[in-house]
């Protein structure tokens, strides 16, 4: 079974910056991509980036391109991400989300293991 934890999130003030981690454990954790996630009150839940495991190709949405960087350190698998340049509309709780194959790497569906999430609040 695998378990992916979160950890890292935290108050800042903008302009700030955060760095999430994400330690996955499980004998049959292979994924082929991992992505973060975040959710704020009443919103549906939004693609941030995703990496492919092996290669560490990266994507971002629009709206941290620039500011968030993602990546892994395949040793210890750990999937971080970088938040630079915080702002409080990227108040949010974030997930990180283990996808096993080539797919749709921005909608959720694509993802079978999740982590319980951590809450980032980013004051004015």
């Amino acid at each position: 079974q695998v378990q992916l934890v979160e950890s890292g999130g935290g108050l800042v003030q903008a302009g700030e910056s955060l760095r999430l981690s994400c330690a996955a454990s499980g004998r049959t954790f292979r994924p082929y991509r991992m992505g973060w996630f975040r959710q704020s009150p009443g919103k549906e839940r939004e693609f941030v980036a995703s990496i492919t495991w092996s290669g560490g190709s990266t994507y971002y949405a629009d709206s941290v391109k620039g500011r968030f960087t993602i990546s892994r350190d395949n040793a210890e698998n750990t999937l971080y991400l970088q938040m630079d340049s915080l702002q409080p509309e990227d108040t949010a709780i974030y997930y990180c989300a283990a996808a096993p194959t080539l797919g749709s790497f921005t909608l959720p569906g694509m993802y079978d293991h999740w982590g319980q999430g951590t809450q980032v609040t980013v004051s004015s």
